[in-house]
C-alpha cells in the first residue's frame, strides 16, 4: 500500500471526488465519520432500493407474472416512488384481508343474515345474543337452558354447537357456554370484500410489472445514490483549513497501481499530494492477495477481523486445519454426502464469481474433508462400517480420538508458534524474539522426546535421557530467562522470563484441552445418529416384512437424521471457527487490521 494526503480547494472536492471514482484505485480515510439527516435518508433510500431490487427477483419468479407486459417509467425517482406507493397499498390491502378472513371464520356458523333486520329488533327490545358450547355439553344442558331462556341452534360442527339466546332489554344470560361478540356483517358481505381487495391486490401487479420493467432503471439509481452517500462521507471526514477553503484528505492505493493515481494527480489542476510508505503507527487498510483454494476460506476470517497491514496472513495456514476440524466434528460420510451434493448443486447454480460462488466452494470442501474422515473412522449414516468390513482398519474414534485430538491441538499450537516467531524475525530483528524462541525450543522438545515415544515413535538420540535433549532445554531455558530482553539487566530478565514461564505453561494446558472439543463434538453425533437409527429398528415389529420396515422406519430415520446433521453442521461449522480465533490467532500472534481496503469507484447493484 501508499499512502497519499491530499490538499485541494474545497470548491474542486466533488469534481476530485468524480475522479477518483471513475479511476477506481484509491481508498479515502472516512474515520469517525456521523451521519447527516440527508445521510441517514440516503442510507434509508439505498435499502429501499435493495428491496426493491429482491421483490422484482421474486415477481419475476412466479409464473404468474410472465405475461404480464409494462412499460418502465420515465425515471429511477418515479419508479422507485410509485413502487414505495404500490407496496404500502398491498401491504395495507392484505392486512385487510386477513382480517376479513379472520372475521369471515367467525361469521361463518351464522350463515347468511340481514344485519337491519337483527338491529332493528334489538330498537324494539329483542335482544339476541350469541354462544357457542361443545357439542356433548350443549346436549346434556339443552333441556335446563330452554327452560329458562329462549335458544335457537343456528349451526353444529363434530365438536361445536352455535346458538342463539334470545331476551329481553337489560336481561342478564348466565350459561356454560362461551359468549360471542355480536356479528356486525353476515358471511356473504364479509366474502364479498374479501373478493374486492383480492381483485385490488391482483390489478397492483399491473404497477408491480411496470416497476420490474424499470430494472435497469432502479439499478441506476441505487448506484448514484450509493455514490452520493460515498461522496458525502469522504467531504464530511476531510480535515478543512484556511477557513474552509481548503480540505485535506487521507487515501491509500496499492502499491502496483499507485502509478495510475500519480497520473491523474499530476494532471489534475490546484491538487498538492504527500505520496509515501505506511508507518507502523498509520490505519493502513489491507486488502488480502491469496490462491483459489486459500480465498475460499477468506470468509471465515473476515468473521473475526482481517490482518494488520504488513503482518501475516494467516488465512492460508489455517484453511488445512479448518477442514480437518470440519470434517472430525461431523465424522460421518453419509452427512458428508449431502453437503457435498450440496456444495455442488450451489456450484451449479451459482456460477458467477461471488460470496454465494466462494460459499459453494467452502461447503463442497469442507464435505469432502467429512466423507474422508467418516470413512476413514466407518461411520455412515451412523452405521459401523466394521461391521460389514471387518478387515477394514478403520479408526476407532471412541477409543483413539481423545488422545489423537489432543496432538492435533499441540500441532497447530506449535505451528502457530513457529509462524509468529517467522513474523517477529522478519519484522523486529533475530534479537527481539530470543525470549520467544526459546519457549519454543523448549515445547518442541518436549514433544519430540516425551510425546513421540508415547506413540510408539522416537528420535534416535533425542529422547528423555539423551544428552542433546538436555542441551535443547538448556539452550531454550537461557533464551527464555537471560536473553529474552538484551537491553535490560539480567537479574530483571530472570524474573520476567520466570513470569512469562509460568503464564506460558498455564495458557497452553488451557489452549491444549480446547482441542478436546474436536472429540466430543464427534462423538455426540456419531451417537445421536446411532440413536435414532436404533429407534427406527425398536418401532418395527417382529416379523414385519421389508415394505413393512420400510414404510415404519424412513420416516423416523428421515426426522432424526435431519435433525442431527442440521444440529451437528453448525457445531461443526462454530467450533473449529472459535479454535481458530482463539487458540490458533492467539499463539500465531494475529493482529487485526481497522478495515479493509474499499477503493471509491463507480457503483452499480
Amino acid at each position: 500500500m501508499m499512502r497519499y494526503d491530499f490538499v485541494l480547494f474545497a470548491a474542486q472536492s466533488e469534481d476530485f471526488i468524480d475522479r477518483l471514482r471513475e479511476l477506481g484505485l484509491v481508498d479515502i480515510t472516512t474515520a469517525g465519520w456521523e451521519p447527516s439527516e440527508e445521510e441517514r435518508q440516503l442510507m434509508l433510500d439505498i435499502e429501499g432500493h435493495a428491496k426493491a431490487a429482491d421483490f422484482i427477483r421474486e415477481f419475476r419468479k412466479d409464473e404468474a407474472h410472465a405475461d404480464l407486459k409494462a412499460e418502465p417509467f420515465a425515471t429511477a425517482a418515479e419508479a422507485y416512488e410509485h413502487f414505495i406507493v404500490a407496496q404500502q397499498q398491498a401491504a395495507a390491502l392484505r392486512a385487510e384481508i386477513g382480517r376479513l378472513e379472520k372475521s369471515a371464520d367467525e361469521l361463518r356458523p351464522w350463515g347468511g343474515f340481514d344485519v337491519r333486520r337483527t338491529a332493528a329488533l334489538a330498537e324494539r327490545g329483542v335482544m339476541l345474543h350469541y354462544f357457542a358450547a361443545q357439542a356433548g355439553v350443549y346436549d346434556e344442558s339443552l333441556d335446563e337452558w330452554s327452560a329458562q331462556y329462549t335458544l335457537s341452534e343456528v349451526a353444529r360442527t363434530e365438536t361445536m354447537v352455535y346458538f342463539v339466546v334470545v331476551t329481553g332489554p337489560n336481561e342478564e344470560v348466565a350459561l356454560d357456554a362461551q359468549e360471542m361478540k355480536t356479528p356486525t356483517m353476515d358471511i356473504r358481505e364479509t366474502e364479498r370484500l374479501i373478493v374486492e381487495n383480492e381483485a385490488k391486490l391482483t390489478a397492483l401487479d399491473a404497477e408491480f410489472a411496470r416497476v420490474a420493467a424499470s430494472e435497469s432503471l432502479l439499478s441506476a439509481g441505487a448506484g448514484a445514490l450509493k455514490e452520493r452517500l460515498q461522496g458525502a462521507r469522504v467531504k464530511a471526514t476531510a480535515r478543512r483549513a484556511a477557513d474552509d477553503t481548503l480540505l485535506v484528505m487521507e487515501g491509500w492505493a496499492e502499491k502496483e497501481t499507485s502509478d495510475k493515481v500519480d497520473a491523474l494527480l499530476e494532471e489534475y489542476p490546484n491538487v498538492v499530494y504527500l505520496k509515501q510508505a505506511p508507518t507502523p503507527e498509520d490505519e493502513t487498510p489491507v486488502k488480502l492477495r491469496n490462491g483459489a483454494f486459500a480465498r475460499t476460506f477468506e470468509m471465515v476470517g473476515d468473521m473475526y477481523a482481517r490482518p494488520k497491514y504488513g503482518t501475516l496472513d494467516l488465512t492460508p495456514y489455517f484453511a488445512p486445519f479448518y477442514m480437518l476440524f470440519f470434517g472430525i466434528c461431523l465424522n460421518d460420510a453419509g452427512y458428508g454426502l449431502i453437503l457435498l451434493l450440496a456444495g455442488l448443486f450451489m456450484l451449479w447454480k451459482y456460477r458467477t464469481p461471488g460470496m454465494m460462488r466462494r460459499a459453494a466452494w467452502f461447503s463442497t470442501l469442507c464435505a469432502v474433508s467429512t466423507v474422508v474422515f467418516g470413512l476413514l473412522c466407518g461411520s455412515f449414516f451412523g452405521m459401523n462400517l466394521k461391521e460389514y468390513f471387518p478387515s477394514v482398519p478403520f479408526l476407532d474414534f471412541q477409543k483413539q480420538f481423545f488422545t489423537l485430538s489432543l496432538v492435533i491441538g499441540v500441532v497447530q499450537i506449535l505451528f502457530g508458534m513457529a509462524l509468529n516467531l517467522w513474523t517477529k524475525i522478519r519484522l523486529f530483528g533475530f534479537s527481539n524474539v530470543l525470549g520467544s524462541l526459546g519457549w519454543f525450543i523448549i515445547l518442541l522438545s518436549c514433544c519430540l522426546a516425551l510425546g513421540l515415544p508415547m506413540a510408539g515413535l522416537a528420535i534416535p538420540g533425542f529422547t528423555s535421557g539423551s544428552v542433546a535433549f538436555y542441551v535443547a532445554l538448556g539452550v531454550g531455558g537461557a533464551l527464555l530467562l537471560l536473553l529474552n530482553n538484551l537491553r535490560r539487566n539480567p537479574l530483571v530478565n530472570i524474573g520476567s522470563g520466570l513470569w512469562e514461564l509460568y503464564n506460558n505453561l498455564t495458557g497452553l494446558l488451557s489452549d491444549v484441552l480446547s482441542y478436546i472439543r474436536l472429540f466430543a463434538i464427534g462423538l455426540s453425533g456419531g451417537v445421536l445418529a446411532l440413536v435414532f437409527n436404533t429407534l427406527a429398528s425398536g418401532f418395527v415389529p417382529e416379523g414385519a416384512n421389508f415394505f413393512v420396515r420400510l414404510l415404519i422406519m424412513i420416516p423416523i430415520l428421515l426426522i432424526g437424521h435431519g435433525i442431527n446433521l442440521f444440529m451437528s453442521t453448525i457445531s461443526s461449522f462454530v467450533h473449529p471457527m472459535r479454535l481458530t480465533f482463539v487458540e490458533f490467532f492467539k499463539n500465531a500472534g494475529f493482529e487485526m487490521a481497522p478495515r479493509a481496503f474499499d477503493p471509491i469507484r463507480k457503483m452499480n447493484e
